[in-house]
């Protein structure tokens, strides 16, 4: 399967640049695999150029999770990070995945300096 970069991922969550939307359309028609790492970079490009909030990025998020042409890297944990995004909006996408991803390897505690982080199950404030 292909994958995509951050850019074509935000042109199709954005839909601002109608050529680019196209050629990203066309890409990922045929399927495409979206990391966690092109996920994160996406949702960080709506939060600071977008100005997207909290709820946008959930909906963004969710959005992607059921896209038909797109497959997310352990799709589970994105889903879990996003509930957890959906309780906590203070923390960032970001943190929810981070946390869920050592929760599914089994390494567990996450330590953070992060107070908010810090306060969820499976994370431990330094």
């Amino acid at each position: 399967m292909r994958a995509v970069d951050t850019n074509v991922l935000v042109r199709l969550v954005t839909r601002d640049d109608a050529q680019q939307l196209g050629a990203a359309e066309a890409f990922v028609a045929r399927g495409a695999w979206v990391s966690h790492v092109v996920l994160v970079e996406a949702m960080w490009v709506l939060g600071s150029v977008y100005d997207r909030g909290p709820g946008d990025i959930a909906t963004a998020v969710e959005m992607l999770l059921n896209h038909e042409h797109l497959t997310l890297q352990d799709p589970d944990v994105v889903t879990a990070a996003l509930a957890c995004f959906r309780k906590k909006p203070s923390l960032s996408f970001s943190d929810c995945l981070v946390l869920e991803v050592a929760r599914k390897a089994g390494h567990l505690p996450l330590g953070t300096f992060d107070r908010d982080l810090g306060r969820l199950d499976g994370a431990e404030r330094l």
